[in-house]
């Protein structure tokens, strides 16, 4: 199988209180659900109706036996999914939606975790090489081995050698608990741009991988790394999408927010979606928005990813255009 999306990088359980406002202290019963951003990508993408897998591992145990089973619950391909040492991760969270506090404990994942043992040889390079978009964050080269996988990924699929029509996708994750500086991880981004079409992160993100700055120069040193289309999250104001032809905002979606966690991933999934649809830049960024908001309303995040009927419901609700109601678009408009 080709898969239309491959991501590869963190996997964990998600364990979510059902006690809404109050401190994990006070929580009384949870939820577990399926989590680790790359692997909420490719759920969040499946629910398109796209061909999705995932590159990663958990531990040789229970929970590890229900991160696969909800792999293919959810329609992706878990066959680069294997176990390896250490115990699957657990991430805990307090959710606090009046304050916008939304804290994450993370369990299992010092000094290191299963999903950051993928090793360089165990890789199919070519599942990597002829993915039509390919997906990796800045959190999974962080450590070894999984940096060096991460990078051989990339080399096997240098930006010169893509099809017209394939992405390759850095998620600029910064998640500074797992790093001893911005300066390391600076460095380590700098391997991967070259071989990157396509970097999303919000403010504080694109100053670790490309220095502080404002929205614009910040999408403008992306550019200037090589990256085509540079997506820059705005926070209340939006998002923003820059290419070297073409600049595009997309307005917040105002929900009420119940879980602020899921919703970047909703975004990813759907921005895949987008792009692999040959949408307008305009529209592929209208509807990664009112995706992301959908997961924002909802308590967690795998779980939650809309379909397009809800994506499309919420934009017309809205009075935002609707892709492809239009006009015809020809494959791969974006690029």
């Amino acid at each position: 199988m080709t898969h239309e999306l491959l991501t590869i990088g963190r996997i964990s359980v998600d364990i979510y209180p059902n006690d809404i406002g109050v401190g994990l202290e006070d929580v009384t019963s949870f939820g577990k659900y399926l989590g680790g951003s790359p692997s909420n990508v490719a759920v969040a993408a499946a629910r398109h109706g796209r061909r999705t897998g995932v590159i990663t591992r958990t531990g040789d145990d229970p929970f590890g036996n229900f991160l696969h089973r909800e792999l293919r619950k959810f329609n992706v391909d878990d066959s680069f999914v294997t176990p390896a040492a250490g115990q699957t991760p657990a991430t805990f969270c307090a959710i606090k939606p009046a304050t916008d506090e939304f804290p994450l404990y993370f369990y299992g994942r010092f000094p290191t975790a299963p999903d950051l043992q993928i090793k360089a040889e165990e890789l199919d390079l070519d599942a990597i090489r002829d993915a039509v978009i390919f997906w990796s964050t800045v959190t999974g080269l962080c450590q070894e081995p999984s940096r060096s996988a991460h990078i051989a990924a990339h080399e096997a699929r240098p930006r010169t050698g893509l099809k017209d029509g394939q992405f390759t996708i850095l998620d600029l994750d910064y998640r500074p608990m797992f790093w001893a500086s911005e300066e390391e991880a600076r460095a380590e981004v700098a391997k991967i741009l070259p071989h990157v079409t396509v970097a999303i992160g919000n403010d504080k993100e694109c100053a670790v991988a490309v220095g502080e700055g404002t929205p614009d120069e910040q999408a403008d040193r992306l550019l200037a790394a090589g990256v085509e289309i540079a997506v820059v999250k705005l926070g209340p104001e939006g998002v923003m999408a820059k290419t070297r032809t073409e600049r595009v905002v997309s307005a917040p979606v105002p929900v009420e927010t119940v879980n602020g966690l899921g919703a970047g991933d909703s975004f990813g999934g759907a921005f895949v979606h987008g792009l692999l649809s040959g949408w307008p830049l305009s529209e592929v960024l209208d509807y990664a928005n009112a995706a992301g908001a959908i997961v924002a309303s909802r308590l967690s995040c795998a779980d939650a990813m809309p379909t397009p009927d809800e994506v499309t419901s919420l934009l017309a609700e809205r009075g935002r255009p609707v892709p492809g109601a239009s006009a015809a678009v020809t494959e791969g408009a974006v690029r």
